[in-house]
């Protein structure tokens, strides 16, 4: 490992790896939960739990994930063996989540569904902990890691751009049951994109090994449980990981209820990406001038701002859901930027302190946090949505009654407002300076 530069080779290599994990992260919770009530008619509860469930198995696969990975001996390294397995696996069960056959049996939908999404989730777990346990272990320093989720970010933005604009558009242009099929082959091949590109891409990337990983599970996990700075960073992740889970859940049914605009799923969603092509390098100067803490409190804000912009949505013209899902876009992009920079600088530290290589654990555990606030998020949405007496449909949009339509509009504003504030409280405990970064080096 060195504190030298990251050829640029490497840093692109390394983020190409985001075109897989933004696509997945980004279409199911986009269009999952409307595949489920609004095509299979399985009631918003259910499909709740359906979204839920495979996710949050993630909880208990990921650290294990980061363990196995901790204690791999390869040649190339303990990462990217892991990145080719499980990428091309999770681009499989992909292409046969959304390919049920037509039965016309909502249980054995709602079950091939849940199967699928669980194989989904197995991959997604053995590709995503090695893959963001990487910088920790090619860098030292600590702006080149910013540096690098800069580029990581970068990447993930056009890669949601394409997949979560794209797919809509996909569904919509054939339509039913087909449309999702057609939709589920092409986001599985950007998944296979993603993961050729990062594991041939980072061939050149230095690996270091500040010690070897020992004790077992239990007791690796919990050292890291009693790392202060790392449970504080993760709680504010989860809660804002279940705010943005939340949010793109709700887009396809603002559009299509509230909008009155199925098209504008697609323009909404652009909206929330978009403007990271413009305010990644802005929040990279916030970070480096004032911090990676306070950059984060920034963005944070922004997120919270634009999400309470939607609460008038029902009595706004469209211009102005677009402008406010704008601003939304500014903070979730800093929100993805920070958090991702400040995990490498927890587990680097944790490495020279202790000298022993946690990085997977805290990875792991990491990733299974991100993981179930975005799970919970569709999961949290859908229990929204039935409180307000949504009505579930097969092929055709619903009568709704003002209850349901006030619903769709509370999960994407109220709801997320609320727990984006309440993650300012856990990130105020965070500690870990930059000083204390470059003494642990």
């Amino acid at each position: 490992m060195s504190d030298q530069p990251l050829p640029r080779s490497v840093r692109i290599g390394y983020a190409l790896g985001s075109v897989a994990t933004g696509s997945f992260a980004t279409v199911p919770g986009l269009l999952l939960l409307p595949y489920l009530t609004d095509t299979l008619g399985i009631a918003a509860a259910v499909a709740g739990a359906i979204v839920l469930l495979p996710k949050a198995l993630d909880v208990v696969l990921n650290p294990v994930a980061g363990r196995i990975s901790d204690r791999y001996r390869s040649a190339l390294g303990p990462r990217r063996p892991f990145l080719l397995r499980g990428g091309l696996s999770l681009a499989a069960c992909f292409a046969v989540l959304f390919a049920g056959p037509d039965l016309d049996s909502q249980l054995v939908d709602a079950a091939w569904v849940l199967l699928a999404f669980v194989g989904c989730a197995t991959a997604y777990a053995f590709f995503q902990v090695p893959y963001i346990a990487m910088p920790a272990e090619i860098t030292d320093d600590y702006r080149e890691r910013t540096s690098l989720m800069s580029w990581r970010v970068a990447v993930l933005t056009v890669a949601i751009l394409i997949s979560g604009g794209s797919s809509p558009a996909i569904r919509d242009a054939i339509g039913g049951r087909d449309g999702y099929r057609v939709m589920g082959l092409v986001v599985a091949l950007l998944l296979t994109i993603g993961t050729v590109g990062a594991y041939y891409g980072t061939r050149r990337a230095p690996v270091g090994r500040p010690g070897e990983a020992t004790g077992t599970l239990r007791e690796q996990l919990r050292v890291v449980a009693q790392a202060a700075n790392f449970r504080w960073l993760l709680l504010t992740l989860m809660l804002q990981a279940l705010a943005i889970g939340s949010m793109l859940a709700g887009i396809d049914y603002l559009a299509r209820y509230v909008l009155r605009d199925p098209g504008g799923a697609s323009i909404a969603f652009i909206c929330v990406v978009g403007p990271a092509l413009v305010v990644s390098p802005v929040w990279l100067a916030v970070g480096n001038r004032f911090g990676k803490k306070a950059g984060f409190q920034a963005a944070s804000a922004v997120l919270a701002l634009g999400a309470l912009a939607l609460l008038p949505a029902e009595h706004v013209p469209a211009w102005c859901v677009y402008l406010a899902t704008g601003v939304v876009g500014i903070g979730f992009t800093g929100v993805q930027v920070f958090p991702l920079a400040m995990l490498p600088d927890v587990a680097a530290v944790d490495a020279a302190r202790s000298g022993v290589r946690r990085a997977g654990v805290f990875t792991g555990i990491w990733t299974a946090g991100e993981t179930l606030g975005l799970a919970l998020g569709p999961g949290l949405y859908a229990l929204v949505l039935a409180a307000g007496g949504y009505v579930s449909s097969t092929g055709r949009d619903a009568v709704q009654p003002d209850s349901a339509v006030t619903a769709i509009v509370a999960g994407m504003s109220v709801v997320p407002v609320a727990l984006t504030v309440a993650s300012f409280f856990t990130l105020q405990r965070y500690r870990l300076t930059a000083d204390e970064v470059l003494e642990a080096r």
